[in-house]
């Protein structure tokens, strides 16, 4: 029998309508002061343990904690171990981060207290940085069940389910072959949106558009935007291209985190309101397949952003539905591009449309800044190079044209193009840098170190200077993340010149990559300079968080350095070297 409020009345069930309503109440104050549009928190650190606590004149360390089957727990100390060295007699409790999405954590890329209080997200500024203050100094956990990551070349089909246990793109995506499952893996057949007879034949079908692009030889460095989970750039290495594949951290759930999972260059970014963390006129060629960026947006800046990055002579390749679908909204947005495209003196080398019904466009960017000058409407303008910022960390998106160098000629062919020296940059020690490199890693890194080099696929270098670590390791089954830090002398340029690829970055903050996302860290003479602006327990624990379980950082400092950083990589078994009156110390 239904029960009603008047029924209750009548039999003067009193305590029971109080009882109700007390509980409606608590409902009613339970949703209001809940918000249920914020993700839930992927760690809650009080106030009081920011930071790890850090005791004096006690001669032992905490272990790092982490979890094991299911259970966070210590790894164990060895208690032979000679701490007369340390530097200081310190310890510190180290605390892993809670939270069901702590395994997955970006520091700046997840804050969502900072997100949540953005005026606007209209250009996607909800997906750029906000870094915490303080930096968090908890520890990751690993997912459930993790494993050894599946080694390349097979990890580029395949990889363990449990590593990245994610399946809403196997869902989202299921008709285009981005990801599917199969048992205990993830697979990837090399299909996608604009994929639909796979993306090999997509690669031929670009080069038979437009041969001049000479995959491998005259086009070597790429940017791949929206790159969903990479395959384009995963099948182009087998060519000798090394593609900078790149989405933000969206509904897109995972994507960056299977490329890197699979050994496949990625990293998150977007183009929101500011430059991307590259140099000027650095790709040799731009991609963008259903990359979902309205390139029109804000006056053109996502399109003179490309301009910008994109190598004079460089060209950007467009396969979306406005170049080949003709109902009301495409067309608007074809003409649109036409529009801005002229405007900005590209010009159209190739358009055309495959067996599929897929079509694309091929935009040539000029080579010389002649065109802007003659143009009838001065839209967008020219930039005023003096005026105009130098950097390209945290630096608003420009909304004029980026000058062409005078002095502007395509690089040699790879792979004489790695190390023939770059024109127009007066590089000191260039010849000098690349023979160095090449003899250190060839004579200690690779034979005196006791690093299985087989297992290594993603490597980054974390102070990368001219490139020459990098460059000295190319003929290894592996690619090599080159980051120039913003205090540092600006080489990146160099970088790209040389085929090679890399970002800016300031290590007193938290990078945008996944947790686990590297087999191998390289530090040379970073913490020194470094250690002017933050503290180096920042950075031990972001390397901490990027860095695969049983990864390898190698670094090479001063003495006094190490001295210094003991205590904070002493939970890294070590080994010394010492190369031209320079410490090596290798952990692991």
């Amino acid at each position: 029998m239904a029960i009603s409020v008047q029924n209750l009345l009548k039999e003067r069930r009193y305590p029971f309508i109080v009882s109700l309503l007390l509980l409606l109440l608590f409902v009613a104050f339970f949703v209001l002061t809940t918000n249920t549009s914020q993700p839930p928190p992927l760690y809650h650190l009080p106030q009081s343990s920011t930071h790890p606590s850090i005791s004096q004149n006690i001669p032992s360390m905490a272990p790092p904690l982490r979890e094991i089957d299911g259970k966070i727990s210590n790894s164990s100390v060895d208690p032979d171990s000679d701490d007369s060295d340390s530097g200081g007699d310190l310890v510190i409790d180290w605390k892993a981060c809670p939270g069901p999405l702590a395994v997955d954590y970006i520091p700046c890329l997840d804050n969502w207290k900072a997100i949540k209080s953005l005026k606007s997200r209209r250009h996607m500024e909800h997906r750029e940085r906000h870094c915490p203050k303080p930096n968090p100094r908890c520890l990751i956990p690993l997912p459930h069940g993790y494993k050894v990551p599946v080694p390349w070349p097979k990890s580029r089909d395949m990889i363990w389910f449990d590593n990245v246990p994610h399946l809403k793109l196997v869902e989202y995506k299921k008709e285009q072959n981005w990801v599917k499952t199969s048992g205990e893996y993830l697979l990837f057949p090399g299909g996608g949106t604009q994929f639909k007879e796979g993306v090999t034949h997509y690669i031929q079908y670009i080069e038979k558009n437009l041969p001049k692009i000479g995959w491998g030889k005259r086009t070597r460095v790429i940017l791949d935007v929206g790159c969903g989970v990479a395959s384009f750039g995963g099948y182009l290495l087998d060519k000798d291209v090394i593609t900078m594949s790149f989405a933000p951290k969206d509904e897109h759930e995972a994507q960056i985190q299977f490329a890197l999972e699979r050994g496949i260059p990625a990293t998150l970014s977007v183009i929101g309101t500011q430059r991307l963390t590259f140099p000027d006129n650095a790709f040799d060629l731009i991609h963008c397949a259903r990359c979902r960026v309205h390139w029109d947006a804000d006056g053109g800046k996502p399109l003179l952003e490309l301009n910008r990055i994109l190598r004079p002579g460089g060209v950007f390749i467009w396969s979306a539905t406005p170049v080949y679908r003709d109902d009301e909204r495409d067309k608007k947005v074809w003409e649109s591009m036409v529009a801005l495209t002229e405007s900005i003196c590209w010009k159209v080398v190739a358009k055309s449309f495959d067996s599929s019904g897929i079509g694309l466009v091929i935009y040539e960017k000029p080579v010389s800044s002649s065109c802007y000058e003659s143009r009838k409407v001065n839209n967008p303008p020219v930039c005023d190079e003096d005026a105009r910022a130098k950097t390209s960390w945290y630096t608003p998106l420009d909304g004029c044209i980026s000058r062409i160098p005078t002095t502007t000629t395509w690089p040699t062919a790879w792979p004489q193009r790695l190390n023939t020296k770059p024109d127009g940059y007066g590089l000191q020690g260039f010849h000098e840098d690349t023979r160095k490199w090449s003899e250190t890693v060839t004579n200690v890194y690779l034979e005196n170190l006791g690093v299985n080099w087989s297992s290594v696929r993603n490597v980054m270098d974390m102070n990368a200077g001219y490139g020459g670590f990098a460059a000295a390791l190319t003929d290894l089954p592996l690619w090599v993340f080159n980051v120039v830090p913003v205090n540092m002398p600006d080489t990146l340029p160099v970088i790209f010149e040389r085929g090679l690829i890399g970002i800016y970055h300031d290590w007193c903050e938290s990078l945008n990559t996944y947790p686990r996302s590297y087999d191998l860290l390289h530090a040379s003479f970073l913490f020194g300079n470094l250690t002017q602006r933050c503290e180096m327990l920042d950075s031990a624990v972001e390397m901490d968080r990027i860095l695969r379980p049983g990864g390898v950082v190698i670094v090479e400092d001063s003495k006094q350095m190490f001295l210094a950083s003991e205590l904070i990589f002493s939970k890294f078994k070590k080994v010394f070297v010492y190369l031209y009156e320079t410490a090596v110390e290798f952990y692991l």
